[in-house]
């Protein structure tokens, strides 16, 4: 029976990751914050929930019946919008009980992602290697979490980034600047800036007004004086109130649409069906660049389906892959080194490990790496570690 080979996948991504003209993406999902000691989806709804007190606790749970997080929130949204102005009530709240519900939700999931009580080891890894990655088109840095580990690690080892907003205290949102392209020589940014685009917003995004018709990029996580613009709503919002969301999806479908571009994925669970559409999309378009998904458990069915037919689409779990469109174990590596391979499987469908792989795919010289090794002992020392 087929089987494969460890340190053969390793020394094939090594060399794509080694190609400067490649055009390269990572898509992190809520297993990457995870893996740096912070709740996942489950984790955060539990906080949630718990956090909140008497007929708000009552009403969001009631919310969340059949719902996820998000889902639930987007409701809150669509009564506050629905009864604005009005006395009428839907499932007992009114516009004035939805808002307010929404922001209680929203300070609490702020205050269950403080990076203060995370592990920053594993994001300052990942940074290290984006410092280095000195490719010829920017790094483009996808991730559908709330919290500020990748901001937080980017900038304690001064690494230049570009999130779509320009300033500091108040900063605006530059759609022009997110979508421009190599071709467009006012807006176009330089390469060296690495690129982070955060999907779903993030804990230091607020409406600018209490009507939610502008987001701005805060210096700080929101406070309860801001009405937080983390979680989109999917109501059919006129388009002032969808930037940036709908600018930044579109900047990701473009992104994976470019010829020849190599996708890494952690974290991710494949439980939105419009981000996976885009997904799958482009490796059926571009079957020259290739996608990488990397699992910490078991592969999802939809993943199965989708890389059994398509061979540039890799699946790495810990005990099987998909790769080339064949399932197969990992056959047992005789010589291997440890973040690679422990307790009899694949360790890199754990963000923690792939982000040391990476940052060895590309090692820290000079200042960067006594940066980077003295963050890492103050990360250990803080753990416990």
């Amino acid at each position: 029976m087929a089987r494969h080979e460890v340190m053969s996948f390793a020394h094939e991504l090594s060399a794509k990751l080694a190609a400067r003209s490649r055009h390269v993406c990572v898509f992190l999902g809520a297993g990457a914050s995870c893996a740096c000691g912070l709740p996942d989806v489950s984790g955060l709804q539990t906080r949630v929930s718990a956090g909140l007190e008497g007929n708000q606790r009552a009403a969001f749970e009631h919310q969340l019946s059949g719902r996820s997080l998000e889902q639930a929130l987007s409701r809150l949204r669509r009564i506050a919008a629905l009864l604005e102005g009005t006395s009428d009530q839907v499932d007992g709240l009114g516009a004035l009980d939805a808002s307010a519900l929404d922001r209680a939700v929203c300070q609490l999931i702020v205050a269950s992602l403080d990076v203060a009580e995370a592990n920053q080891a594993p994001m300052l890894n990942f940074a290290a290697w984006a410092a280095r990655a000195n490719y010829n088109w920017p790094v483009e840095l996808f991730t559908v979490n709330y919290d500020l580990l990748l901001e937080t690690a980017l900038e304690s080892l001064g690494v230049p980034y570009f999130d779509g907003f320009t300033g500091a205290l108040r900063a605006r949102f530059r759609t022009e600047l997110v979508e421009a392209t190599a071709a467009d020589t006012d807006d176009w940014l330089p390469s060296f800036l690495v690129r982070l685009w955060k999907l779903h917003g993030s804990v230091h995004w607020a409406w600018k007004s209490q009507r939610q018709t502008e987001v701005v990029r805060l210096g700080a996580p929101v406070t309860d004086r801001d009405p937080a613009a983390i979680y989109p709503s999917d109501a059919k919002y006129d388009q002032s109130r969808r930037v940036p969301f709908l600018v930044l999806q579109d900047r990701f479908r473009r992104a994976l649409q470019q010829p020849e571009t190599l996708v890494l994925i952690s974290g991710y669970s494949f439980g939105d069906d419009h981000l996976n559409e885009m997904l799958f999309d482009a490796t059926r378009l571009r079957p020259r660049s290739e996608i990488v998904s990397f699992c910490f458990g078991d592969i999802p069915e939809i993943l199965i389906k989708h890389a059994s037919t398509t061979p540039n689409l890799q699946v790495i779990a810990p005990h099987e892959a998909i790769i080339g469109g064949v399932r197969a174990d990992w056959e047992t590596p005789k010589d291997v080194t440890s973040d690679l391979w422990e307790d009899e499987g694949m360790t890199l469908g754990n963000f923690a490990y792939l982000a040391n792989f990476l940052a060895r795919s590309s090692p820290p010289q000079g200042e960067l790496e006594a940066q980077l090794r003295d963050l890492l002992a103050t990360a250990a020392a803080n753990t416990g570690e």
